[in-house]
C-alpha cells in the first residue's frame, strides 16, 4: 500500500541508540546475563487495545528469540513500554515508565516502543532511562534486534521461519487481543493517530483465524478484535468486510467469548447486529461520541452527527438485549461554548453509558487542531470534565444496579483479598467488572453468576458453578 511522505518516512525508522545505552552495554550484558542464565523481559503497554495486542506480539517475539518473561516483581534484563501519545498525559506517564524501569534495574536495557516512539523518536532518544527506541512501524523485528543488540543469537521463529511450536507467553490474562487492521485514514483534527499508525490497512482474514485457533490451542477463552477502524476492516479486498469476518471466526473457531473493542455510530446496521444472536458475542459496544454538538463534531471532522449516535444507541438496544455501551468524550475542544458542551452533556445525559470514559482537550503537534482558535482555558476545561465525570459515575452506578439479580456469564480472572475474605475478579460479557467468592473457582473459567450485590462501586456476584444461562 502506498504511503504518505511522513509515513515512509517512518518505515525506514532504524534501530535508535542512545549513548547511555551504548555504556550500559559494554559494561556486561551479554556475559553477565545471557551466558550464564537465560535472558528476561518485561513489557509495559499504555493505552489502546491495539497496544495490548502488540504487546502480546512482541512476547512472542521475545519467547522466540530464548528469552522468558520475568516472574512477578523480579527485575527483568529488558524493559518495554510500548507507549502511547495521545495526550500529553500519556506521554508523561511513559517517560516516567522509563525512569521506574532504570531504578528498578539499572544495568536493564531500556527500550521504548509504540506511538509516542513513532512520534518523537529524538525526543525519547534524548532521554538518559533510554538504550533503544523503536516506531510503531518497527515492532515486527524489536525482538530479534534487541537480540542482536546484546550479542544473542536468533532462534528460527523470530526471522519469520517457524514460529509454529512456541507457547504464548500469557502476561496473567485470560483474553487475548487480535489485531485485525492497523491505521486510520478519517484524520480527525484532533488525532495523532494518522501520523503514528499509518494508512488503513487490513491483516487477510486466514491469517486473523488461525491466530484465534492458536489462542484458543493456548488455553484463551476471549478474544477481542482490535484495530483503529475495525468498521472499514476489508476495504482493499472484493467481498471482505467486518461482518464476514466475525462470521468466520465463530464458525471455524471454538472461541468461547469473542469481543469487538469498539465501532463507530455510522457502522451499526442490522446485517451487523444480528451476529450478536450467537451469545458467544460479548454484549458489548464501545462508540467513540467524542463530542454532542453538531458544530464540534464537524470541526473535529467526525462522520456522524449527534442525532445519528443516538440513533445507533437505540438500534443496539432494540436488536441486542442487555448490551452495554460505551463511550469517549472530549471536553474542550476548541471553540467549544458552553452551549455546545451543554449539547454533549444533554445527549449523555439521554443516552444513558454503562461507562464514559471524560479525556480534557490536549494539543497534539502535527495535528490540524493544534492550530485552531479558540483553545480554551484549563480552568473550564477543568469545570467541564467535574461536570462530565460526576454525570459519567452516576451512570455507571445505574447501569450496574439495574443488573442486580441478572445472570451473567463471567470470565474469571484473578484473586484479589478485600476486608480479610479473598474473592475473585473477573468479568461479564456485558462487560462488568464483579467480584465472586473464590471457593470452588479458578482462573480463566466461564461460568454463569447472578449478580447480587453493588458495594462501593463494586458489584458483586454469586457463581453458578455448572449453569451457563443467562437471566
Amino acid at each position: 500500500m502506498a504511503l504518505t511522505a511522513w509515513a515512509a518516512g517512518f518505515y525506514n525508522l532504524s534501530i535508535i541508540v542512545s549513548q547511555q545505552g551504548l555504556s550500559r552495554l559494554g559494561a556486561s550484558a551479554l556475559t553477565e546475563t545471557t551466558a550464564t542464565r537465560q535472558a528476561t523481559f518485561a513489557i509495559e503497554t499504555h493505552g489502546c487495545k491495539l497496544n495490548q495486542a502488540d504487546s502480546l506480539a512482541l512476547a512472542r517475539q521475545f519467547a522466540a528469540v530464548g528469552m522468558r518473561q520475568a516472574a512477578g516483581d523480579m527485575p527483568a534484563d529488558v524493559y518495554v513500554v510500548n507507549s502511547c501519545t495521545v495526550t500529553h498525559v500519556a506521554d508523561r506517564k511513559a517517560r516516567q515508565a522509563m525512569r521506574a524501569a532504570r531504578r528498578r534495574n539499572p544495568n536493564a536495557t531500556i527500550v521504548a516502543t509504540g506511538c509516542y516512539a513513532q512520534r518523537s523518536p529524538d525526543e525519547l532518544r534524548g532521554l538518559d532511562e533510554v538504550d533503544l527506541v523503536f516506531g510503531n512501524t518497527d515492532k515486527a523485528t524489536l525482538a530479534r534486534r534487541v537480540a542482536e543488540w546484546w550479542g544473542a543469537p536468533n532462534a528460527a521463529c523470530a526471522t519469520g521461519d517457524d514460529g509454529a511450536g512456541f507457547e504464548f507467553p500469557r502476561f496473567g490474562r485470560t483474553r487475548a487481543m487480535v489485531k485485525i487492521q492497523e491505521g486510520c485514514d478519517q484524520v480527525c483534527a484532533y488525532c495523532i493517530v494518522p501520523k503514528v499508525r499509518g494508512r488503513e490497512r487490513s491483516i487477510p482474514a486466514d491469517a486473523i483465524v488461525g491466530e484465534v485457533r492458536r489462542f484458543v490451542q493456548g488455553g484463551f477463552k476471549e478474544v477481542v478484535l482490535t484495530g483503529t477502524q475495525l468498521g472499514t476492516y476489508g476495504f482493499e479486498w472484493r467481498g471482505a468486510s467486518l461482518a464476514l469476518l466475525i462470521e468466520r471466526i465463530l464458525a471455524e473457531t471454538a472461541i468461547e467469548r469473542l469481543r469487538v473493542s469498539s465501532l463507530q455510530p455510522q457502522e451499526i446496521g442490522d446485517a451487523l447486529l444480528r451476529l450478536w444472536d450467537d451469545d458467544r458475542l460479548c454484549p458489548h459496544f464501545h462508540l467513540p461520541l467524542q463530542s454532542g454538538s453538531d458544530a464540534v463534531l464537524k470541526r473535529m471532522r467526525r462522520r456522524y452527527s449527534a442525532a445519528q449516535y443516538a440513533e445507533a444507541v437505540e438500534r443496539i438496544r432494540g436488536r441486542v438485549g442487555d448490551a452495554s455501551v460505551t463511550a469517549d468524550v472530549i471536553v474542550g475542544f476548541p471553540g467549544e461554548t458552553d452551549a455546545d458542551f451543554g449539547a454533549t452533556y444533554e445527549l449523555c445525559d439521554r443516552v444513558g453509558f454503562a461507562d464514559m470514559h471524560v479525556f480534557p482537550y490536549s494539543v497534539r503537534p502535527g495535528t490540524s487542531a493544534a492550530h485552531f482558535g479558540g483553545q480554551l482555558a484549563p480552568q473550564v476545561k477543568g469545570e467541564r470534565m467535574r461536570a462530565l465525570l460526576g454525570l459519567a459515575g452516576a451512570q455507571a452506578a445505574a447501569f450496574r444496579r439495574g443488573r442486580l439479580g441478572s445472570v451473567r456469564r463471567v470470565l474469571w480472572e484473578d484473586r484479589v483479598a478485600a476486608d480479610g475474605v479473598e474473592y475473585m475478579t473477573g468479568l461479564t460479557d456485558n462487560y462488568i467488572r464483579v467480584r465472586g467468592r473464590s471457593d470452588g473457582l479458578r482462573a480463566n473459567v466461564v461460568t454463569a453468576a447472578r449478580l447480587t450485590d453493588l458495594r462501593d462501586g463494586v458489584v458483586y456476584a454469586a457463581p453458578l458453578v455448572g449453569a451457563s444461562r443467562v437471566e
